[in-house]
């Protein structure tokens, strides 16, 4: 449920990003994603730009990215997004997210091959065990 002003509690952040709540905690304790604002009682609030950069963080993570290339992932991505910056700083971001994507890129193709070994792997024990092949 979103507030009447945009901001969404940490549970309903957690099943829209599928990260668990104690995942959001620790991700604000680094500082890798603070929540826009809080609540009257302490509670974190989070914006849809807030539940964006926790997709990202969500699809960098089984890539095998850290929480620091994650962050700078974020901070080059809003320098990209910020007319005013510096063209210094946009090429420096560009080049980040250049290294980033060919990282994912490999990553992929590596995840693909693994892929690949395990439907041959499966195969072979359904082969075996004379079950049908999907």
């Amino acid at each position: 449920m979103v507030n009447d002003d945009g901001h969404m509690q940490i549970g309903i952040v957690a099943e829209r990003t599928e990260l668990s709540i104690r995942t959001l905690r620790h991700y604000d304790e680094v500082g890798l994603v603070t929540p826009s604002a809080r609540s009257g009682g302490g509670f974190r609030l989070y914006t849809e730009h807030d539940v964006d950069r926790l997709r990202t963080i969500r699809r960098m993570k089984p890539l095998g990215f850290t929480l620091d290339e994650m962050k700078q992932l974020l901070d080059s991505m809003a320098v990209l997004a910020d007319s005013g910056a510096p063209p210094a700083d946009k090429q420096s971001a560009s080049t980040f997210v250049a290294a980033c994507h060919d990282r994912a890129e490999e990553s992929c193709r590596n995840l693909q091959q693994q892929l690949a070994y395990a439907e041959e792997f499966k195969n072979l024990l359904a082969n075996r065990a004379c079950l049908p092949a999907p």
